[in-house]
């Protein structure tokens, strides 16, 4: 079924991707699982398309307002996006952003394959001038884990007006709180893993373009590659997707609440917080060692990567050797989640507590 572009975003979350509204039809799409098709058809064989797929990218298309293709996870969909870069092409790119991106660009430039520009996104004027010669400008905003803020609309302008493409990880702001291709972005790209499918059982990635002559380059890049999700993989994240109004906008309100508090505790000496969304880094003030005693105390936020989920989830950043060295030795990232703020606040601030000099 074909969404109503008049729908708000809310809606399009709960409505787009259903099957036609026919007598005893399914509310909900099937998962369909086949690796071969009848002859004769669009799809022929199971790496070029899926049924349960399509009901994915059709609502996610609809809520980032272009046409989607999905992957086994987004790290896939990154690699695809990148094979878009000519040899010896150069990308701009964050110095702090997402390790799984910038580790799969230092490979590439290692090989020969393009040059990396790494910038500080939140320097407009020298992220403008990077952008002469590149192939492709690739942006975060807000970054992981600094959760900085780039001036899109500025930026791709003079990416397009130096003939680069313009990607917006938009994993973190999600479809509900940013729409970059509203900014004349080219690509936007998804790790569904998290806010989307919302419940930490999926991994899952996504690409969204209002280029017909893009979207099908990179579908052939899919294709040939074999970068595809399950189908049960599909159906999970759709399902996931039909509440993420209501969880966004309640692990939002939690983390707004938390910053505050956080603000006035004697062990934080930085509180980094975008103004929206659920993500919130702190720095402590003791350093790392702090950072790690944090971790292992609290009892209800749960340490682990990964983000996005429905529970809440901390970890200091630098325990993984490829995040940026820019990032202080004691900054811990959360994840806000949708449990009861106060529960949320009373065992962080029991853990804190203890991290205090």
């Amino acid at each position: 079924m074909a969404p109503d572009p008049q729908l708000r975003p809310g809606t399009l979350a709960v409505t787009a991707g259903r099957p036609d509204k026919t007598p005893d039809a399914p509310l909900n799409t099937p998962i369909t699982m086949a690796a071969t098709y009848v002859a004769g058809g669009e799809v022929e064989y199971g790496r070029y398309g899926n049924p349960t797929w399509t009901a994915l990218e059709d609502a996610l298309g609809a809520l980032e307002g272009g046409r989607c293709l999905t992957f086994a996870s987004g790290l896939a969909a990154v690699a695809t996006v990148l094979d878009l870069v000519g040899k010896e092409g150069k990308v701009v790119v964050p110095k702090h952003a997402y390790t799984g991106t910038i580790m799969q660009l230092a490979d590439l430039e290692a090989r020969g394959r393009l040059t990396a520009e790494m910038v500080d996104i939140t320097d407009t004027d020298a992220v403008v001038a990077a952008c002469d010669g590149a192939a492709l400008v690739w942006l975060e905003s807000p970054t992981n884990p600094a959760l900085e803020v780039a001036d899109i609309p500025t930026i791709t302008a003079a990416a397009h007006e130096a003939g680069a493409y313009v990607v917006v990880d938009n994993t973190f702001a999600t479809p509900l709180l940013q729409r970059p291709l509203e900014d004349d972005v080219d690509l936007v790209v998804h790790s569904a893993t998290k806010y989307l499918a919302g419940h930490s059982d999926v991994q899952m990635g996504a690409i969204v373009t209002r280029d017909d002559e893009l979207w099908a380059v990179l579908k052939g890049r899919r294709d040939l590659v074999g970068a595809i999700p399950g189908p049960f993989e599909a159906w999970l994240t759709l399902r996931g997707l039909r509440t993420l109004h209501l969880r966004v906008e309640r692990a939002q309100a939690n983390a707004q609440e938390l910053v505050r508090r956080l603000a006035e505790h004697p062990a934080c000496e930085e509180v980094r917080y975008p103004g929206f969304g659920g993500i919130v880094s702190i720095v402590l003030a003791q350093g790392e060692m702090a950072a790690d005693l944090l971790c292992r105390k609290t009892r209800l936020w749960v340490h682990a990567t990964s983000l996005g989920g429905v529970e809440s989830t901390l970890e200091r950043r630098r325990r993984w050797k490829a995040e940026a060295a820019t990032i202080p030795d004691g900054l811990v990232r959360l994840s806000v989640g949708v449990e009861d703020v106060e529960d949320l606040w009373d065992d962080l601030r029991t853990a804190l507590d203890g991290c205090v000099g």
